[in-house]
């Protein structure tokens, strides 16, 4: 192993340990940023991963701030579809081998790649249902919501092909959008939740990468009004930063916000942070 590759292990271990070791308070919840929309969250001794990609890839803008060998102390992985950006086999296959008890919550569209090609075990996954709570684990209630990237699609058994996540962990509501644009209905689903905490993608969509058959989600505009509209406590944006054809600035989320909306709160999060989120209801005895 070479020097480069030894720090980046040193790292990915490293942060690996701050997640495992993270305990937070009732009413806080601590995420850490992987890029893209890869996300871990933490919060009443529950660990979340949300659409993790951390192996090698071609044309990634910047390595991943861990390997798929460093994630130990995963409790659940949220999958939002079958893009090799939300779900990784490579990621995937070593996560399941590390973390035998983990649950996985996916898209019924993504069941047969799962169970073929990462290695999840069929009672170790369970499929994305909306409209409904479930608990696949103590600790944790998860709602699937249905997502458009960009079209709202549907198989014959009413499952959706992309969905979001709204989750109830350590007193707090988090919806994680997944890839989507703003759909009729969308916004009375998730407003009548009363949102803690909401990460939306801000990178877009135009004709040019439609024909390059890159699928488009909200922009920063639009990130920027659902979120007010939706009543978020605080909004992070995400999927703007992993591929250089499909980037945006996210300066340009916090410059809307600011001079549209300066009474919403947001967090831009740098790369590997663990940014601790306090909800209104924490230390409240």
């Amino acid at each position: 192993m070479n020097e480069t590759n030894r720090n980046k292990s040193r790292s990915g271990e490293v942060l690996i340990q701050e997640v495992n070791n993270t305990e937070v308070p009732y009413g806080c919840l601590s995420v850490w940023f992987l890029g893209q929309e890869s996300v871990i969250i933490k919060g009443g001794g529950v660990t979340v991963y949300v659409d993790p990609f951390v192996s090698e890839f071609e044309g990634r803008s910047y390595p991943a701030p861990i390997r798929p060998e460093h994630i130990t102390g995963a409790d659940l992985c949220l999958i939002t579809h079958e893009h090799i950006d939300h779900m990784d086999p490579a990621t995937l296959s070593v996560m399941v081998r590390n973390n035998p008890s983990m649950q996985m919550v996916a898209p019924a569209w993504c069941r047969e790649q799962l169970l073929e090609e990462a290695g999840v075990k069929e009672d170790k996954l369970a499929d994305a249902e909306t409209a409904v709570w479930r608990s696949p684990r103590e600790g944790i209630r998860i709602q699937a919501i249905p997502a458009a990237h960009e079209q709202l699609e549907q198989n014959s058994q009413g499952f959706h092909r992309y969905v979001g996540y709204l989750m109830e962990l350590n007193g707090v509501i988090l919806y994680h959008a997944g890839d989507t644009v703003i759909y009729k209905g969308l916004l009375e689903k998730v407003r009548q939740h009363n949102v803690d905490l909401a990460m939306l993608p801000i990178n877009g969509r135009d004709y040019f990468r439609t024909s390059r058959d890159i699928i488009g989600n909200m922009d920063y505009r639009e990130a920027a009004e659902f979120a007010y509209a939706a009543g978020f406590e605080t909004v992070i944006p995400l999927h703007y930063d992993l591929f250089a054809g499909n980037a945006e600035n996210p300066g340009y989320f916090a410059d809307y916000l600011y001079r549209h909306f300066p009474e919403q709160k947001f967090h831009i999060m740098a790369r590997a942070e663990r940014f601790v989120y306090v909800s209104p209801r924490a230390f409240l005895g």
